[in-house]
C-alpha cells in the first residue's frame, strides 16, 4: 500500500490553493449580486443583508426572458449543424485510407489554425450582401465554420478507435452505409457526441462579440448582449451584471452537470486514435 508522506499532504495543500484561487472571482460575482445596488466598497466582505431585488431587476431591465430563448435558440441550431456535419464527416475520414482523404483532414486542421478574427470584415461584408444581417442564420453559419473543424477532429480520433466488428456485422445483415452510421456508429459514439455538444454549446452560449456585431441594430439579442446595456462609459451597475450572469448560467451549467461524464470518456476514446 501506497503510505501518506509529507509530499503528499504539500501536493493535496497546493492543489487546494489552486481550487481557492480559482473560486474567488465565482464567489465575488455571488456576493455582489446579493449586495444593494451601488455597495461596491469591498467585494470580499459577505454581504450581510443579502437582497434578490438585483435578480428581479436584471431579469426585467435587460429582458433576460427573451434573451435566454434566443440564446437556447441559437445553441441549439448551432450544436446540431455542427454534430451532423462533423459526425458524418469524421466517419467517413475514420474510416477511409485514401489519399483524398488525408488531404481533407489536413484541411480541417488547417481551420483550427486561421484566425478567423482577421476575417471578421469580409464576413460581415458578406452576411451584408447576402441579406443575413440580424438574422439568427448569420450566427449559425459563422459558428459552424468555427467550431466544425475542431469537432470533426475529436470525431475522427475517436472513431478510429472504434472496433469495426459492429458495422462489419450491420453490413452482413444488409443494411446501408448511412444506415450502418446512424444506427451503429452514432449511437456507440455518445462519448465523443457528448463531448462535441458541451464544449460547443458552452462557447456559443458565452459568446459577446459574435452576437453584437452581427446583431447590431436588432432587438434578438443573447444574454452577454443584453447585459451589456448595464455597462456604461461613467457607471456601470456591476451588481445587475452579476446577478444576470448568474441567471443566464444556469441553463448551461445544468446542461454541463448532466453530460460532463461523456467529456473525459470523449477525450480519453480521441487520444487512443
Amino acid at each position: 500500500m501506497n503510505r501518506y508522506t509529507w509530499k503528499t499532504g504539500i501536493r493535496e495543500a497546493v492543489m487546494i490553493l489552486c481550487g481557492l484561487v480559482f473560486l474567488i472571482p465565482i464567489y465575488i460575482m455571488v456576493n455582489l449580486a446579493f449586495k444593494p445596488e451601488g455597495d461596491l466598497a469591498n467585494p470580499l466582505v459577505p454581504a450581510f443583508n443579502p437582497t434578490f431585488e438585483n435578480f428581479t431587476n436584471a431579469w426585467n431591465q435587460a429582458g433576460l426572458g427573451p434573451a435566454i430563448l434566443y440564446t437556447a435558440t441559437l445553441t441549439t441550431i448551432s450544436v446540431v449543424v455542427i454534430v451532423v456535419i462533423s459526425a458524418t464527416a469524421g466517419y467517413v475520414l475514420a474510416r477511409k485510407t485514401a489519399t483524398w482523404s488525408k488531404l481533407t483532414f489536413g484541411l480541417f486542421m488547417a481551420g483550427l489554425l486561421l484566425p478567423l478574427q482577421l476575417a471578421t470584415f469580409p464576413l460581415y461584408t458578406t452576411f451584408r450582401d447576402l441579406g443575413m444581417l440580424n438574422t439568427i442564420w448569420a450566427l449559425v453559419v459563422y459558428y459552424s465554420g468555427l467550431m466544425v473543424p475542431f469537432s470533426v477532429f475529436l470525431y475522427t480520433s475517436f472513431l478510429r478507435s472504434m472496433p469495426l466488428e459492429y458495422e462489419e456485422a450491420a453490413t452482413i445483415d444488409g443494411a446501408r452505409p448511412l444506415r450502418v452510421f446512424f444506427s451503429v456508429v452514432f449511437p456507440l459514439a455518445r462519448p465523443i457526441t457528448g463531448t462535441v455538444i458541451i464544449l460547443n454549446a458552452i462557447g456559443i452560449w458565452n459568446d459577446f462579440f459574435t452576437p453584437l456585431l452581427y446583431l447590431s441594430g436588432s432587438d434578438q439579442q443573447t444574454i452577454p448582449v443584453a447585459l451589456y446595456q448595464f455597462l456604461g462609459q461613467f457607471v456601470s451597475r456591476w451588481q445587475l451584471v452579476f446577478a444576470g450572469l448568474i441567471i443566464g448560467v444556469l441553463p448551461i451549467l445544468v446542461i454541463y452537470f448532466v453530460l460532463q461524464r461523456y467529456i473525459i470518456k470523449g477525450f480519453a476514446g480521441g487520444l487512443k486514435g
